[in-house]
């Protein structure tokens, strides 16, 4: 009895192999999904995702790109602490993201005329894509990132192809988001100025000892500045300032602040930035920018209009005597007492 040709034989070892290749990529997937469930860390969550990825499915170039609007704004600056996931992270507006991408939540595959898509690789990378899968990340039903993996190839994402798999992940990815933000939410609350709702200055002296130690680390230059608002009429500062006034001021300088930059209170009631890879110069823009924008949008409040002013010292690891971030934080004291002083 004659079970089948040679060629019926070949085509039945092609299907067997490709159903035992799509397993094994079935399994890698779940190791990946089972990996990130537990993690209730923003930082951690996109590590082992980065990591795992790359790893299982031997990737070449996995990053994540995330909006730099809404929920996740106060958090972004927490991935810059991880060496795995700055390299891995880009950010961009939302307008930027869902021009490129739409509103489906669906995985989209590319494999010509990726150029459009450039403005989504981390920064100073270039990657030599070819193709590429993009896969929506969601938090609360909104389209805040997306999962990237890109190949010099152009046959590994075509478009057409199955993304079954790489849309459960992100599906997975999205639900963990939600289960960590709310987490990390819990633990911002006790690290927030109540007034302006800035971190306060526990968190910022944390946050400056480590930028230190990067910036010392990598031979980067790290700045910051320290500020004082004053209303220009009753000369009080932001210490003495109505609730509201410095809560609206707080608002306005996180509008002019790149997401990189961490801003924050300090013991006085001074406003603080750090400014990672950032010289004295470039912090003296910003600075000055501030300063243009405080003094021309007075506060409204009820009836009055409150006219402030700002008063702000710099300091950089450029800075001679600089040899910690005590020592940075007190030379941009010392600068900041010299404005009080009329810049004498």
């Amino acid at each position: 009895m004659e079970y089948g040709t040679g060629e019926g034989m070949n085509d039945l070892d092609a299907i067997l192999e490709r159903l035992e290749r799509n397993e094994e990529i079935a399994r890698k997937f779940f190791e990946v999904e089972v990996t990130i469930l537990s993690v209730l860390n923003f930082k951690d969550l996109f590590e082992r995702l980065l990591t795992e990825i790359r790893e299982k499915f031997a990737i070449p170039y996995v990053w994540i790109t995330l909006t730099e609007e809404g929920d996740l704004a106060p958090l972004i600056p927490v991935l810059f602490d991880s060496d795995v996931v700055r390299q891995r992270l880009s950010v961009v507006s939302r307008d930027t993201l869902l021009g490129l991408i739409g509103s489906s939540r669906e995985p989209i595959l590319v494999n010509e005329d990726l150029s459009p898509f450039y403005k989504l690789f981390p920064d100073h990378e270039k990657y030599l894509i070819r193709s590429l899968a993009l896969a929506p990340i969601t938090l609360n039903g909104d389209v805040v990132g997306t999962l990237n993996l890109g190949d010099a190839s152009p046959d590994r994402y075509v478009p057409g192809m199955d993304t079954t798999l790489l849309k459960r992940l992100a599906i997975k990815v999205s639900v963990c988001l939600s289960n960590v933000v709310a987490h990390e939410r819990v633990k911002l609350s006790s690290s927030r100025d109540e007034v302006t709702g800035l971190l306060n200055a526990r968190a910022i002296e944390e946050i400056l000892a480590r930028e230190f130690q990067r910036a010392i680390r990598y031979e980067n230059t790290l700045s910051v500045i320290l500020m004082e608002i004053e209303d220009q009429v009753s000369h009080e500062s932001k210490g003495n300032l109505p609730r509201e006034v410095a809560g609206r001021v707080a608002k306005e300088m996180r509008s002019l602040v790149r997401v990189t930059d961490v801003l924050g209170t300090y013991k006085q009631g001074e406003f603080v930035v750090i400014l990672p890879s950032t010289t004295k110069k470039k912090a003296m823009k910003l600075l000055e920018r501030l300063s243009l924008h405080i003094s021309e949008n007075p506060i409204q409040v009820e009836d009055n209009s409150i006219e402030l002013r700002l008063k702000g010292g710099i300091a950089s690891t450029e800075d001679a005597g600089v040899i910690d971030a005590r020592s940075l934080v007190r030379r941009a004291s010392e600068m900041l007492a010299r404005q009080r002083r009329g810049g004498k």
